[in-house]
């Protein structure tokens, strides 16, 4: 097969990379590496981009001997650069630890999990061993142990008063011991809901601490020198918070009364807990209060009780209000455990976040439904351009796809823009969509990318999504798979400076 006909298989269902290859090789068969830097430059706004790079992306991509040799690159190449990860949509940068991990505990976001050992429901639901594994390879952590008197002075785990399967104790710290640290090795916060007796409490101390070994956080802190929280940095180490004789040292659970009642008792190391109602009457009420609260102190929110099937609530709200722990029941799939996917996604997956300054701030007066004049807003100019590849309907039927972009942060920046439809063409459909967004607050923002079938109902519509940090978006002509590909481009424009980018969605 000659490089025309090998060129031309690849070019037929991407038309949009051929025409750009096409544009910066000036016609020509191959593209040089003086015009892949020109791309890199224009397109890509690639920072540092040079004549090194540009050959580095030749021998990464280009298969060709040839042409490698020639510093020269096909179009085969270029869609194999195109469609890698160095085109990603999320930047690549953000996907190892870059953030400063020497601040506080409460100044994080911290990825974590409800009624952790669930697999489904709460009313007869199996509890499970690997829910603990999964939630850890997720980079959960903060784990729950709801923990209840079982038969031989055995703890067992399971969801007190009803039908779903008990697990050892023993067993879930054994679990967590040999998991805790394969993806993070910042610490796990192991929040235990205790429901037993004394006899049975010792037990579990024990366990805690034979299991866990020099991995269990022990030195206590020095009250007399010590005002604030340590920082994640002590790695490998798994925290307690229960009242559990001297195991709790860095969040003992305390009743919360009020914002004022913190202020004049709550010692730095104590942390509360509120269910998602309590809290969102919080946020409504007293925003500020709140925001100024969780820059002190560290706040669980967890799942209403009335959540028998184990949805989630938007966790997105009490982000907003800087609550660090906002547990969500991780074996339940759909938005909520997508946002909070995105958030984590964010820092090398660490499951650690720091949170924008004005939300650690003492003396911040942020309040999300009320934007300060001060903040930046980030103008943002997108175009969906196609996609490839995408699934068929379960009738086997091709799908009539459009995508939607939606922005969720703080009240005033959520909104959602779709494209057209495309009719029955489910391999390459084109739409270029332009879509314009501002972004008020781009520290707490999440975009959300979807692709839909018009041809169902709304509530059946749902084909794929892959949402991320609006801050971790790459510039450039980017790509992003949800399981199929979608091309989208953007142009991005932060405070009057042009910032271009292209990206690709499935």
């Amino acid at each position: 097969m000659s490089q025309k006909q090998a060129q031309s298989l690849p070019a037929s269902r991407r038309k949009d990379v051929k025409y750009i290859f096409d544009h910066y090789a000036s016609g020509a068969d191959s593209l040089h590496a003086g015009g892949l830097l020109r791309f890199l430059q224009m397109e890509q706004a690639e920072p540092g981009a040079d004549d090194a790079m540009a050959e580095n992306l030749i021998d990464k991509y280009e298969i060709d001997e040839t042409e490698r040799k020639s510093r020269m690159m096909t179009f085969p190449g270029f869609l194999r650069y195109m469609e890698s990860r160095d085109c990603s949509v999320l930047n690549q940068e953000h996907t190892r630890v870059y953030q400063d991990m020497g601040r506080p505990l409460c100044h994080y976001f911290i990825s974590s999990s409800h009624n952790t050992y669930l697999t489904a429901d709460q009313l007869v639901g199996k509890s499970h061993l690997f829910a603990y594994e999964s939630a850890l390879r997720k980079g959960c952590r903060c784990l729950e142990i709801d923990c209840w008197d079982g038969p031989d002075l055995e703890p067992i785990v399971y969801h007190g008063y009803t039908l779903t399967s008990k697990i050892l104790f023993r067993d879930v710290i054994s679990t967590i011991a040999e998991h805790a640290f394969q993806v993070s090795p910042y610490p796990v916060i192991l929040s235990l809901e205790n429901h037993c007796h004394l006899p049975q409490q010792q037990v579990m101390a024990q366990y805690i601490t034979t299991i866990l070994g020099d991995r269990l956080l022990d030195a206590g802190l020095d009250l007399s020198s010590s005002a604030e929280l340590p920082s994640p940095q002590q790695k490998g180490k798994v925290k307690v918070a229960v009242e559990l004789s001297n195991l709790v040292i860095y969040t003992k659970s305390v009743k919360f009364v009020s914002f004022s009642h913190s202020r004049e008792s709550q010692r730095f190391y104590e942390n509360t807990s509120l269910g998602e109602k309590k809290a969102h009457k919080l946020a409504l009420k007293s925003g500020p209060e709140f925001v100024l609260h969780n820059a002190r102190f560290i706040s669980r929110i967890y799942p209403a009780g009335s959540r028998t099937l184990s949805s989630n609530y938007n966790p997105q709200e009490f982000w907003n209000m800087g609550s660090q722990l906002v547990a969500l029941n991780f074996q339940s799939l759909g938005l909520p455990m997508d946002l909070n996917n995105a958030r984590f996604r964010d820092n090398g997956g660490c499951g650690y976040v720091l949170k924008p300054h004005f939300l650690r701030s003492h003396e911040a007066t942020f309040d999300p439904s009320a934007l300060p004049p001060d903040l930046k807003p980030v103008q943002v100019l997108m175009k969906v351009i196609s996609g490839s590849n995408l699934p068929i309907s379960k009738a086997g039927k091709p799908i009539d796809p459009y995508v939607r972009v939606e922005i969720t942060g703080v009240p005033s920046d959520c909104r959602r823009i779709q494209s057209e439809p495309v009719k029955h063409n489910s391999l390459s459909p084109k739409w270029d969509a332009s879509m314009n967004f501002t972004v008020g607050v781009p520290e707490l923002a999440l975009i959300r990318f979807t692709v839909r079938d018009h041809g169902l109902r709304p509530a059946n519509d749902f084909m794929g999504q892959y949402t991320l940090p609006f801050t971790s978006m790459k510039k450039g002509h980017v790509e992003l798979d949800l399981r199929a590909s979608v091309c989208v481009t953007q142009h991005k424009e932060q405070n009057s400076q042009g910032m271009k980018a292209h990206g690709k969605v499935s």
